[in-house]
């Protein structure tokens, strides 16, 4: 079994029941944490929607608290998230809004990175 993340008539991403629960669960954290609504609608009938304005902004402001964050568990724990929604991001064609980078500009380089892996892991 698996379940569907799609933008309108495109699948973005596969995952498998397991693999798929564990990002949802993910998702309401980060919610949580940030105060937003991530845009990311719930699983019904083994099918996500995602709405591209809301994500957007999810997308911006987890970046923006990712950056923000000095505690190397919290970066450990957060960055495969991050990457995965980068995925998304990128397959729904949402413009990401990378925080001013001038210092952070490894750290830019290596979600990037870490980004373009995993989405040659994530199914389609």
């Amino acid at each position: 079994m698996s379940q569907y993340y799609a933008l309108g008539d495109r699948t973005l991403w596969n995952p498998s029941n397991g693999a798929s629960r564990l990002f949802t669960n993910q998702v309401s954290l980060y919610e949580a944490e940030l105060g937003l609504p991530s845009g990311i609608g719930p699983m019904q009938a083994d099918e996500c929607r995602i709405d591209p304005l809301v994500f957007s902004a999810f997308v911006d402001a987890l970046l923006a608290w990712h950056r923000g964050t000095r505690h190397a568990v919290v970066v450990s724990l957060s960055e495969g998230f991050v990457a995965t929604v980068l995925v998304l991001a990128d397959r729904a064609g949402v413009q990401v809004t990378w925080p001013p980078a001038a210092p952070a500009e490894a750290w830019a380089a290596a979600l990037r990175q870490k980004s373009r892996e995993l989405g040659r892991a994530m199914a389609l």
